[in-house]
């Protein structure tokens, strides 16, 4: 941070909390002035036991988003980290960053886009002497194994990037991610001082990357600093909403909760510097006892780490002043809900270390945060139930007109006044940060014009507003299904992520979400005939539900994003005004870098890995040989001899897996089916 500035980081929080409080008590008295009426009921009561938490939430959002506005409106929080501190390291010697990748069963083509955009842009700045990018992968299929030890390859040849673009396989999954990124550290970590940890589908820009270097080299006592990724490069309508709403009212919340946070921080898993020695120091993760899903491995390992380090005493910042940070949002409401299962599964395990010993309280509220993401909405979905229950109640409960000892009727108040003050607050709560980030947009004409002019943004910023109003009851109906079911013990597999636009198809798109739209019409049919009031009130929350299936069949099309462009809508600078590390991705993505060998059907990636001998090379210099027991050896010949006998079909994936784990099994392969060829072609496996 600047030095000689007072930041007075416990004065921010306690005007925060204030803030959260004061206006959490003025909406919770308005709701009891409402519901009191002839005392209260215990359905009413729930009411009023919930709805302090859910205004809490909202208000905290609100808050954070103001405090972002005030930090946009004078320029720069005199509080964030500079460059102006001592410097770390040895003197005279330049520090050295790893760039770590993990991947798990991605498309080759789109990860070496994303790499050899961002490494063309680091070398750009003549620092790139000072960076080594790995790839980590993960993956368990063998065709796609191969095919990334060809891209690797190819990204190598094109960039001259041997000695500093490195690829390796682990054999063992143990751990997933965060085992990946751990292993990285056992095994290189002691190189470098400071490691970026990329998502596949992250690209950075190389004076971002120089930048976070030497942010880190000026504050010796950071261990993290976080970037925020900015969501590009999709063209759905459903993307292209998400990337609309990230770059409008993004910088709000992320300035505001830097403002707020400062040097206790979150870590979100990807696009940011970590210092290598304290992480490996004291990030080693615990795995949680019981079994999966709230047992087991650390899902969501991120907000861990970050609260690991602050125990330690290390700062953990977050950077939204850096900007050149971008990543993928998903292509369609089906893979954001897969995403979002992992993240509640994630979050929830956090309920087993908010009272671990020594963290901080920052740290705590960022897990209690995580995990009341995925609990406000069974919170909000019990809350809607019980008004209707209560509006039922009301409607078969005859009014008191004449209280005992009164002579005189006693008419019932109207509240209405009260009522429509609440609504107009909760929405003003929630839509408010996306009106300031429209105006904080109008107020830059550089700024307006990028993201398509002040018409076609406010239509932008309306018509969003309109889709998260129909998309908020899908998502809690979703993650309400999501908590139940880790409450009742089902864990979420380890699938890959679908990143690219599919059309998609009905019976599988029903099979998936159209399952709500039959307890909306029941639950909106119910309302209409006893409650006709009450289902006026209602019909904003059963919109989404009921029109799931063509909300998601037409907002993932890519043929509508493409038309909303084309009409200026949901535009973003980085569409209109794309930076020079963007404009080589879109370059490359239309143009990729040739990888040789293009395989034939079947397991084409798999056959050139034993028959060409460029491939067979490439494979076995990747690969190496582990010491084998005799019984391995043995498993391992007779899979050679099954080859050998009735071709690679005969292999299971698992047992090709393990056949194309040991370098010399791969080697003897290579020799026999070079043996007696036929026609200048190998003779082995070319039939099988």
């Amino acid at each position: 941070m600047l030095s000689g500035t007072p930041c007075h980081r416990h004065l921010r929080r306690w005007i925060l909390l204030l803030l959260i409080l004061a206006t959490t008590a003025a909406g919770t008295w308005v709701l009891y002035a409402v519901l009191q009426v002839q005392g209260l009921h215990p359905f009413e009561k729930g009411l009023l036991a919930l709805f302090p938490i859910l205004f809490a939430w909202i208000a905290t959002a609100f808050w954070t988003a103001m405090a972002g506005v005030w930090v946009l409106l004078r320029g720069r929080d005199p509080c964030w980290l500079s460059k102006s501190g001592a410097p770390s390291g040895e003197p005279g010697r330049e520090t050295r960053i790893a760039l770590a990748m993990p991947i798990f069963e991605e498309d080759p083509q789109q990860v070496l886009a994303g790499l050899r955009a961002t490494y063309e842009s680091l070398q750009r700045t003549g620092q790139a002497h000072r960076f080594d990018l790995y790839i980590l992968s993960d993956s368990r299929d063998p065709e796609t194994w191969i095919a990334e030890e060809l891209a690797w390859n190819a990204l190598c040849e094109a960039v001259d990037g041997f000695g500093s673009i490195f690829y390796h396989r682990r054999r063992h999954n143990w751990g997933r991610k965060s085992g990946n990124i751990a292993e990285f550290c056992q095994t290189w970590g002691m190189n470098y001082d400071h490691m970026v940890v990329l998502d596949a589908d992250s690209v950075m820009d190389g004076a971002t990357l120089v930048e976070m270097a030497a942010l880190m080299d000026a504050n010796p006592r950071t261990a993290l600093i976080q970037v925020p990724p900015a969501p590009v490069n999709q063209e759905t309508l459903f993307a292209r909403i998400q990337q609309f709403a990230g770059a409008a009212y993004g910088p709000l919340f992320a300035n505001g909760l830097s403002f707020w946070q400062l040097g206790e921080g979150n870590y979100w898993g990807h696009n940011a510097i970590i210092r290598v020695a304290p992480f490996v120091r004291h990030c080693g993760l615990p795995e949680l006892p019981g079994k999966p899903p709230l047992g087991g491995e650390i899902l969501s390992h991120d907000f861990v780490e970050a609260a690991l380090l602050r125990r330690a005493g290390w700062q953990v910042w977050m950077a939204p002043w850096l900007g050149g940070s971008y990543e993928e949002a998903p292509p369609n409401l089906v893979e954001h809900l897969k995403r979002d299962r992992r993240w509640c599964q994630g979050n929830l395990q956090h309920t087993r270390l908010l009272l671990a010993r020594g963290l901080r309280l920052p740290s705590r509220i960022h897990l209690g945060m995580g995990i009341l993401t995925y609990l406000s909405s069974p919170l909000w979905l019990a809350f809607l139930v019980l008004a209707g229950v209560e509006a039922l109640r009301r409607k078969h409960t005859d009014p008191v007109y004449f209280l005992e000892g009164s002579p005189f009727p006693v008419w019932p108040p109207s509240f209405f006044l009260e009522a429509a003050t609440l609504l107009v607050i909760t929405l003003g709560f929630l839509y408010l940060p996306k009106l300031a980030g429209y105006l904080l947009l109008l107020r830059d004409p550089g700024l307006r014009a990028r993201f398509g002019g002040s018409g076609p943004a406010g239509m932008s910023v309306l018509l969003e507003s309109l889709f998260s109003a129909l998309l908020a009851p899908i998502l809690m109906l979703f993650q309400t299904r999501f908590v139940m079911a880790n409450l009742l013990g089902r864990a979420v597999g380890w699938t890959p992520q679908r990143r690219e636009a599919a059309g998609a198809e009905l019976w599988p798109l029903l099979a998936s979400v159209g399952w709500q739209t039959p307890i909306a019409a029941a639950v909106g049919l119910w309302a209409y005939l006893n409650l006709p009031t009450f289902f006026l009130w209602l019909l904003p929350v059963l919109a989404g539900p009921l029109l799931v299936v063509p909300i998601t069949l037409i907002s993932g099309m890519a043929s509508w994003g493409r038309a909303a462009r084309r009409r200026g809508l949901f535009l973003i600078p980085a569409e209109s005004d794309p930076p020079a590390v963007l404009r080589r991705l879109k370059e490359l993505t239309r143009s990729p870098t040739p990888v040789p060998g293009a395989p034939p059907a079947g397991r084409g990636y798999v056959r050139q890995a034993i028959t060409d001998p460029f491939v067979n090379a490439l494979h076995v210099s990747l690969t190496g040989s582990a010491h084998k027991l005799l019984s391995e050896q043995y498993y391992l010949d007779s899979m050679l001899t099954r080859v050998q006998e009735r071709g690679l079909e005969d292999l299971g994936e698992a047992e090709l897996r393990v056949l194309l784990n040991d370098a010399d099994s791969v080697q003897r392969l290579h020799a026999l089916a070079w043996e007696e060829p036929e026609a200048g072609e190998p003779s082995l496996v070319a039939q099988g």
